[in-house]
């Protein structure tokens, strides 16, 4: 089984653009959002896809299941998903030995930044680099089952930047 161990922060500056190795153009939406599931679908840069399936959630670590889809029934899924459809160009960053991945939200949740480390165990302790701000993992409002469930305001997004 496989399980995702992340911690997530909001980026208070812009310096980690110049550490990127890799940027990928990300549209996803949801299939099924419960409290303590999800069914995701991805498109990565117009080229491939994914669906997710992510089960429950124990402190920093949820079961996730992974599987490539063709771009095809991607695209009609993504027709299809519940709430709003997430846009975002990810970036891969380089810090202290781990791979971060900086979110910069397009659409309804521009504006919005967020990093992402993925752990190997909930006990690692990565070297946190210049650019985070705030941690808000376990923080609902800034999981993207919760953006595209809810309905954002511009005040309430401003609100969720402005807190790095």
């Amino acid at each position: 089984m496989a399980k995702e161990i992340e911690r997530k922060f909001l980026v208070r500056s812009d310096v980690w653009r110049k550490h990127v190795s890799q940027s990928s153009r990300l549209v996803q939406g949801y299939i099924l959002s419960e409290t303590d599931r999800s069914v995701r679908v991805r498109i990565k840069n117009d080229r491939s896809a994914t669906l997710t399936i992510k089960i429950g959630h124990v402190g920093l670590t949820r079961d996730e299941f992974e599987y490539d889809i063709s771009m095809q029934d991607a695209q009609e899924m993504i027709e299809k998903a519940l709430g709003r459809v997430i846009e975002k160009t990810r970036y891969n960053v380089e810090y202290g030995g781990y791979l971060w991945e900086v979110d910069v939200f397009e659409g309804a949740h521009a504006g919005l930044i967020v990093a992402e480390v993925e752990l190997e165990d909930a006990s690692d302790d990565p070297a946190l680099p210049p650019w985070i701000g705030k941690e808000v993992t376990g923080d609902k409002r800034y999981s993207n089952q919760w953006l595209a469930m809810s309905a954002p305001k511009a005040a309430r997004r401003n609100d969720l930047s402005a807190k790095a």
